[in-house]
């Protein structure tokens, strides 16, 4: 294996997940991860370039952003990419009028889209939206269709809240294309179009010749890019410190996400604080090169190397 400054040298940004990274999701707005707070200050002191990106579908935009800066986190709303804005470019530019089978914390972002007559079916983190009747209303419209269309809000199937753990919207997803025989497509990780509209947006081109790929903090991507993700993880109390400190493989939306590697080039990293459930070390596809403890040590390596 590598030493961290050869790995890390040259590094020019760096996209940071939100949730599981930044802090924990749950009632009365969730709590920030232990030193993320200044780990995010201390990343945007430098010369790195940072963009925040998430899947959450249960949020708008301004609630989120609004959330994590009572949190106190330095972070404005035009430096998150989000997946419900990237579906609603996708609709205005293909004319699509979405039935949408969402969480009402997200609607407001479908304002300016036309819902009328749909011809195709908007899908995220809905919650207690996911009933047998809207699921039903979904596979209606769908049906209907002579090509049916599904946009999907990311794809994961499980993520951690305070209370446990809880399930995402790829589940749901999957149920659709099952019933209707079709494919959805995915605005969100894992799409490799989503970390490439957050590069652009940061200026940091995937592959530049003669230079070093960026690293990615908790965000899984496609093609020749360094992956640093320090999404958390939970060890059982039986395990000893040598056990909890093995490379692990990944959690939660994590194990669908990272799975757009596709065997490209990438150098991965884990986090050792809680995983979701023991037996996710162990999936056989995800391969973890290293690990961070948390977000706060990840920014300690990153700035002590990339500037070499």
């Amino acid at each position: 294996m590598a030493p961290w400054g050869k790995r890390l040298a040259g590094v020019r940004g760096v996209l940071l997940d939100i949730s599981g990274v930044l802090y924990d999701s749950g009632a009365g707005g969730g709590t920030a991860i232990a030193g993320s707070v200044e780990a995010v200050a201390r990343l945007k002191r430098s010369r790195l370039k940072v963009r925040f990106c998430t899947n959450e579908s249960q949020k708008s935009r301004a609630e989120l952003v609004g959330q994590l800066q009572r949190l106190g986190f330095d972070i404005s709303e035009q430096e998150v990419t989000a997946p419900a804005p990237a579906a609603c470019q996708i609709l205005k530019e293909q004319g699509l009028r979405p039935y949408l089978l969402i969480h009402d914390g997200v609607r407001s972002e479908f304002d300016q889209i036309d819902t009328s007559n749909p011809n195709c079916v908007v899908i995220a983190d809905a919650g207690e939206s996911f009933s047998y009747q809207n699921m039903n209303n979904a596979f209606q419209v769908l049906m209907e269709l002579e090509k049916p269309v599904l946009i999907s809000l990311g794809k994961g199937r499980y993520y951690k809240e305070t209370s446990g753990l809880m399930l995402d919207v790829g589940p749901y997803m999957k149920a659709l294309e099952y019933a209707c025989g079709i494919k959805a497509e995915v605005v969100g990780k894992p799409s490799p179009e989503f970390f490439k509209s957050a590069l652009q947006a940061i200026g940091v081109e995937a592959h530049q010749e003669g230079q070093s790929p960026p690293v990615v903090l908790a965000a899984p991507c496609s093609g020749n890019w360094a992956l640093l993700w320090t999404a958390p993880c939970e060890s059982s109390s039986r395990d000893s410190t040598a056990d909890r400190r093995r490379p692990r493989a990944c959690s939660c939306g994590a194990v669908v996400s990272l799975g757009c590697l596709d065997s490209a080039p990438a150098l991965t990293f884990t986090a050792g604080t809680t995983w979701a459930r023991p037996s996710d070390e162990h999936h056989p596809e995800v391969k973890a090169d290293g690990y961070v403890d948390n977000l706060a040590e990840a920014v300690d390596l990153l700035l002590q190397h990339a500037d070499k």
